[in-house]
């Protein structure tokens, strides 16, 4: 197996994530974790550790540009605010944007005692956030950073009738989650449009194709027009990111970002949020 498609595992199938949604899972240790990608201990745990290694250092050289560092500075969080980050794989993988963001205000602002939770599980659509949104109002956050939608416009097989939830089931769902976070909590929200694809990559790649899985852009434009028309802050990453993004910013599969996508999606939200409104 190429470095290439152990990373693509790593950050798509997330077994430590994975498993510690089971019973007892949480106690499972990082031999459970490579035996569920068929890989040896080894391989995994050095693999993982050097994508961590490489988020904390994407934070760092981000920090390195005094205007973003400024950025960080702006951002509305009290000393002590709780922080919660709510999606999918393009938030819970081990080089997300949540995960450079929460290395920046480590790394910023560590006397301010800021916590950054990322609550998120690849593969969920908005449907599935709605039976995990209560986990937000036992936390009591102050704010709620949510990336939710993407899967929500992914199709199946190769003649496909509809995407996984219906766009108007979208509307809905988008709306109900606005309401709980609203009726359960104090917290003020950011909302991130999810962001494009390159479709030919998503179709053609060695592991979404094998399921079938197919995007189209128009489908996630649709989604990103309910998250734009919402109330509240929006960071629209749709837009600001180009529909398909750069070749850079995207691994193999057309879908998942690379740790300069990640990066450049952290910046944009740290532009967004700190953006007084």
């Amino acid at each position: 197996m190429s470095n290439e498609q152990v990373r693509w595992l790593l950050k798509v199938i997330q077994p430590e994530r994975t498993l510690s949604s089971l019973p007892g899972g949480a106690s499972f240790g990082q031999e459970a974790h490579a035996e569920l990608l068929n890989l040896p201990v080894e391989i995994y745990a050095t693999e993982l550790g050097r994508m961590q290694k490489e988020a904390s250092e994407a934070a760092a050289a981000l920090l390195a540009d005094q205007a973003v560092a400024s950025m960080v500075d702006r951002l509305p969080l009290r000393k002590g605010a709780s922080v919660v980050a709510f999606g999918d794989s393009l938030t819970s993988e081990p080089q997300s944007w949540a995960v450079i963001l929460r290395e920046m205000l480590a790394m910023r602002r560590g006397t301010d005692r800021i916590s950054l939770t990322i609550s998120a599980v690849a593969g969920e659509t908005t449907t599935h956030g709605l039976v995990r949104v209560g986990q937000i109002a036992n936390s009591r956050p102050d704010w709620v950073l949510f990336l939710f939608g993407t899967n929500d416009a992914r199709t199946q097989g190769s003649h496909p009738t509809k995407t996984l939830v219906h766009h108007e089931e979208t509307a809905r769902n988008i709306a109900e989650l606005r309401q709980r976070v609203s009726r359960e909590t104090t917290a003020s929200c950011v909302w991130i449009t999810p962001p494009a694809v390159n479709e030919a990559q998503v179709a053609a790649h060695w592991g979404l194709a094998k399921f079938g899985v197919r995007f189209r852009n128009e489908d996630l434009e649709r989604v990103a027009k309910i998250v734009r028309d919402g109330d509240g802050q929006v960071i629209d990453a749709f837009s600001a990111l180009g529909s398909p993004p750069p070749s850079d910013l995207l691994m193999g599969d057309g879908l998942h970002f690379t740790l300069a996508g990640q990066k450049r999606l952290a910046l944009e939200v740290i532009r967004g949020w700190s953006e007084p409104k």
